[in-house]
């Protein structure tokens, strides 16, 4: 079957439009339509469940080292330590370590750092 010159020159245009379309739909699509890859999805999709975890696991770190024996003596020792190094104090503590786990979790300690450090932290009980 032999396709005649002009049908052939008229679906050219059409397909040369058809393509041109896709391509402008993809640019519009992942520019403003809020299009994102697999790999995009995966890692916007781990950094909620980073902070997720950070927020309902930081007031139980914070809850844990309150009810120890001694924690006004250890929020004195915590503050003694430099700032950027508090969290290491804390994982070393035990205390943003979640329950039934085994490992610290290192942005919660950041987290539950930051809270103990702050004034909120200024009702530590004796």
């Amino acid at each position: 079957m032999e396709i005649s010159r002009e049908t052939r020159a008229a679906v050219t245009p059409a397909l040369w439009g058809a393509a041109g379309g896709a391509i402008a739909l993809a640019i519009v699509g992942f520019t403003w339509g809020g299009w994102v890859t697999g790999g995009n999805a995966e890692k916007l999709a781990k950094s909620q469940v980073e902070t997720a975890v950070v927020a309902a696991l930081s007031p139980v770190c914070v809850e844990k080292f309150r009810q120890e024996a001694g924690a006004a003596a250890n929020l004195a020792e915590m503050k003694k330590v430099r700032a950027w190094e508090q969290s290491r104090f804390i994982e070393k503590g035990g205390w943003a370590t979640a329950p039934g786990g085994t490992e610290p979790h290192s942005a919660v300690a950041r987290a539950c750092a930051e809270t103990l450090g702050s004034d909120k932290a200024a009702d530590l009980r004796q």
